[in-house]
C-alpha cells in the first residue's frame, strides 16, 4: 500500500490512546545530578540540626542513609521508579525506605523549586570548571605545536586567497587568543552561577530559621541569592554557559574549517594522525578529516540548544513554571559535546604533521609580497595609492606573461616605476615578516613575546577558579 510504514518500526514507539503517563517524567535524564542532589541535602540536613529544627540525631540518620543511597547508585544497584517522575522524590522514596519515616524530616524548609535550582548550578559550576581544564588542555598543546615550528613561514590568507607571509606561530597563537577569551567568558559565568538558591522555598522563602549561609559554606558557594522569587526561575546561568559554548564551538568550528582545507590534497598544509581520519567506503585513497567535519557540524547542535532556552524562558512569568523542566536535556548535550570536542582537539592537534616544504614554498611565492612592493614603493616617496596602482599593474603584467615577480629584471620593474633599484630584490618572505615589527604583528621577535605571554598566561590559569 502506498505511503505505508507497516514493518518500519515507527509503530512500536506509538503510546497507546490516552497513555501520557510518561510525559512528564524526567527521571532518564536528570538523575545524571544525583551527586548534586544529594550533596545538597547532606547540607541541608546539617543546617536543620544545627538550627534545631530537626533532631540532630535525625540529621546524622538522613546523612547516613544518603550516603547509602549514593552508593546503590554509583553501583547500578537503584531501583529507579519511573512512576516517580524525577530525581528528587526518587531518592526520597529510596531514603525513607532505608531510614523510615525519619527520612520525611529532610524536606523541611525547602522546595522540590529552590532544590532543582541548586542542583543544576552546582552542576554548572562543575562543568565549568571541567570546560576551562579543557581549553587549558587544548592551548598547551597549540603552544606545543607552535614551539616545534617558531621559525616556519607560511602563507597567510584573506577570502581564501594568500594574501601575506606570516608565521606558523603567529597563525597558532590567533586561536590561543579566542580560546583565551572563551576561558574568560566561563570563569565570567562561573561568578554568576556561584549563588546558592536554596532557602528560597517554593518562592517566597520559608518560615524556619534557616541558616542559608552556613549551607552556603558547606557547598562552596561564594553568596547567597538575594530574592527568592528570581532565585527558583533564574536560568541566566545555563543561558550563559550556552552562549559561551557557542562561541567557543565557533572557533573551533573554525579551526576546523582550517584543517579541513589544510589537510586535502589541493593543499597539503598538514596531515592528520590515522587515529583522526577516515577511510571512504569505495575509494581506497581517501583520508577524510571526519573528526574535523564533524566538530564543525555539531557547532550548530550547540547554537540550537542556546536557542531552545531562549525561547523557553522569553515567556515564562514568575516563579517557577514546569516548563522549567526543559531547560536540561539541552544544556547537558552542550556540556557533553563542548567537552568531547575540546579532547578530541588536543588528541589530532597533538598528531599533527606540518608539510613544513610545501608551507614555506607557498609563503614565498612572488604574489604574495606585492604589499610589501609597495610599502617599497612608499620608503622612495611614493603616495600608498599611486604605489598600489604600480604593484596592481605588475601582477597583471606577470599574471599575462606567466612569470614571478622575482624573475622580472630591474629594467622590467623601471618600465612601472622609475623608483625601483637593485633593493627591490632583498625583498623576500622572511623580509616580510620581520618588517611587521609592532605589538601583536608577525614579525619574530613580536611573536617571540606573544609565545612567551601564552605561556605566561597558562602558568597563570593555576589560579581559575
Amino acid at each position: 500500500m502506498a505511503g505505508s510504514i507497516s514493518g518500519s518500526g515507527l509503530e512500536e514507539t506509538r503510546r497507546p490512546v490516552n497513555d501520557f503517563s510518561s510525559y512528564t517524567v524526567s527521571i532518564h535524564y536528570d538523575r545524571r545530578l544525583y551527586r548534586q542532589d544529594i550533596a545538597g541535602s547532606i547540607a541541608h540536613a546539617r543546617m536543620l540540626a544545627r538550627q534545631g529544627i530537626i533532631p540532630a540525631e535525625d540529621a546524622e540518620t538522613i546523612v547516613s542513609g544518603l550516603k547509602s543511597v549514593e552508593q546503590e547508585i554509583e553501583a547500578g544497584d537503584f531501583p529507579w521508579e519511573p512512576a516517580l517522575e524525577d530525581l528528587h522524590m526518587n531518592i526520597e522514596r529510596r531514603l525513607t525506605d532505608l531510614v523510615g519515616p525519619v527520612g520525611g524530616r529532610l524536606h523541611t524548609g525547602r522546595s522540590r523549586n529552590d532544590q532543582i535550582a541548586l542542583d543544576m548550578r552546582l552542576y554548572t559550576r562543575e562543568a565549568i570548571r571541567e570546560t576551562v581544564d579543557g581549553i587549558r588542555g587544548l592551548q598547551r598543546v597549540l603552544v606545543g605545536l607552535a614551539e616545534k615550528h617558531q621559525d616556519l613561514l607560511m602563507p597567510g590568507y584573506t577570502h581564501l586567497q594568500r594574501a601575506q607571509p606570516v608565521l606558523f606561530v603567529h597563525h597558532m597563537l590567533a586561536y590561543f587568543e579566542m580560546l583565551q577569551r572563551d576561558a574568560g567568558r566561563f570563569r565570567d559565568c562561573y561568578r554568576r552561577t556561584d549563588v546558592l538558591p536554596l532557602g528560597s522555598g517554593a518562592l517566597a522563602g520559608v518560615p524556619y530559621p534557616t541558616d542559608r549561609e552556613f549551607v552556603a559554606r558547606e557547598l562552596g558557594f561564594g553568596s547567597i541569592s538575594a530574592n527568592s522569587m528570581d532565585a527558583v526561575s533564574d536560568r541566566d546561568f545555563l543561558l550563559e554557559y550556552q552562549a559561551a559554548a557557542s562561541v567557543c564551538m565557533m572557533h573551533l568550528s573554525r579551526f576546523s574549517e582550517e584543517i579541513v582545507i589544510w589537510s586535502s590534497r589541493e593543499f597539503d598544509f598538514i596531515r592528520l594522525s590515522d587515529e583522526f581520519t577516515t577511510g571512504s567506503s569505495i575509494m581506497p585513497q581517501k583520508r577524510n578529516p571526519d573528526f574535523a567535519e564533524l566538530a564543525r557540524g555539531k557547532t550548530g547542535r550547540v547554537y540550537g540548544h542556546l536557542m531552545a532556552l531562549l525561547t523557553l524562558m522569553k515567556g515564562l512569568p514568575l516563579t517557577y513554571n514546569r516548563d522549567l523542566q526543559e531547560d536540561k536535556e539541552g544544556f547537558f548535550d552542550s556540556v557533553d559535546t563542548l567537552l568531547t570536542t575540546l579532547q578530541v582537539y588536543q588528541g589530532m592537534l597533538s598528531g599533527v604533521r606540518v608539510n613544513q616544504e610545501q608551507v614555506t614554498r607557498l609563503a614565498g611565492e612572488s604574489y604574495m609580497l606585492a604589499t610589501d612592493l609597495a610599502d617599497y614603493l612608499v620608503g622612495k616617496g611614493v603616495p600608498f595609492r599611486e604605489a598600489h596602482g604600480v604593484m596592481r599593474r605588475l601582477c597583471a603584467h606577470c599574471e599575462q606573461e606567466g612569470r614571478d615577480l622575482q624573475e622580472l629584471s630591474l629594467a622590467e620593474y623601471q618600465q612601472f616605476s622609475g623608483q625601483f633599484d637593485e633593493g627591490v630584490y632583498e625583498i623576500t618572505a622572511l623580509a616580510s615578516v620581520a618588517a611587521r615589527d609592532n605589538p601583536g604583528g608577525t614579525a619574530p621577535n613580536r611573536v617571540a613575546e606573544g609565545l612567551q605571554r601564552a605561556r605566561e598566561a597558562l602558568e597563570a590559569a593555576a589560579n581559575d577558579f
